[in-house]
């Protein structure tokens, strides 16, 4: 017999799986085209697409922008986002697909480590274990005397450090209504991108037009993807199957960018997902106790 939260678990995994392939082929069109286009310039596209196609549902929540507090926070999760994209596009040209997610998924062990620090949250030693095994599995998977482009492995480390302040930051605006989160978004990308854009803006080919656009549009359908999956999903479930990605970027990379990932890759990865799921998992059943003694 199934549980009630089975069905709504199946329909989540549905979003969540079109999340992944959304963003992963917005990621693809950044690395073919990434080293021809400044990064600034790429996050400024993608955020600028986005705030239009979020402009009516803007208009139709209108109401829910009136007297808004904590818009120091609100600007401080939009200046680490602008920095966490603008690296992120500029890492994905330079490194392989597979490599660029998995180290991707050691935002779990810096978010705790920075819950901890800044939120006062009680880490066990069990979970520093963890976090050792998950960036142990880092230096397998990166094997920095083979990677090539060292300036797209910095820029990695930087995105995964300035998400890991965007999702603290999102833990203390968790009352606010999605279409805000989503707003400041996207229209604090765009402002923030803007200038150096323009500053550094490279011409774009009419045939080349759809193609940046579409980062945009399959970028913020993702998102759109991501926020109905954790609507109708149990978040444990999700974050186990979020792993999924590393199977997408993998195939995608192989497939198209003749890229074929070493033995030490998948031994360092099965190392982050191990420890990351760990981090999650318990994270997971830590929240779900105290929902029950409330």
């Amino acid at each position: 017999m199934q549980s009630a939260a089975e069905p709504r678990n199946q329909a989540a995994a549905l979003w969540l799986l079109a999340d992944m392939a959304l963003n992963i082929w917005a990621l693809s069109i950044v690395k073919a085209i990434g080293l021809g286009y400044p990064a600034f310039q790429l996050v400024f596209l993608r955020a600028f697409v986005g705030l239009l196609i979020m402009l009516p549902f803007i208009w139709r929540q209108r109401a829910a922008f009136i007297g808004l507090p904590d818009l120091h926070l609100h600007a401080l999760r939009v200046g680490f986002s602008a920095i966490a994209l603008t690296a992120s596009f500029y890492a994905i040209a330079r490194l392989p697909l597979a490599l660029f997610t998995a180290i991707s998924f050691t935002r779990p062990i810096l978010t705790m480590i920075a819950a901890a620090w800044l939120l006062r949250e009680v880490i066990t030693r069990d979970k520093w274990l963890a976090a050792i095994i998950g960036f142990i599995g880092v230096i397998i998977a990166v094997n920095p005397t083979e990677v090539a482009g060292d300036w797209g492995l910095a820029a990695q480390v930087v995105v995964v450090l300035a998400a890991t302040g965007a999702v603290i930051t999102t833990r203390k605006l968790v009352a606010a209504p999605t279409v805000v989160m989503m707003t400041f978004y996207t229209a604090g990308l765009t402002i923030l991108t803007a200038p150096v854009a323009a500053l550094t803006w490279q011409p774009v080919t009419a045939d080349q037009w759809p193609v940046l656009l579409a980062i945009g549009v399959f970028a913020q359908s993702a998102q759109f993807c991501f926020l109905r999956a954790h609507r109708y999903g149990q978040a444990g479930f999700l974050s186990v199957l979020s792993y999924a990605s590393l199977v997408f970027s993998t195939t995608v990379g192989f497939l198209v960018f003749d890229e074929v990932p070493t033995v030490g890759f998948w031994i360092g990865a099965a190392l982050i997902v191990a420890a990351t799921m760990w981090i999650t998992l318990w994270r997971e059943r830590r929240l779900r106790r105290q929902a029950d003694l409330t």
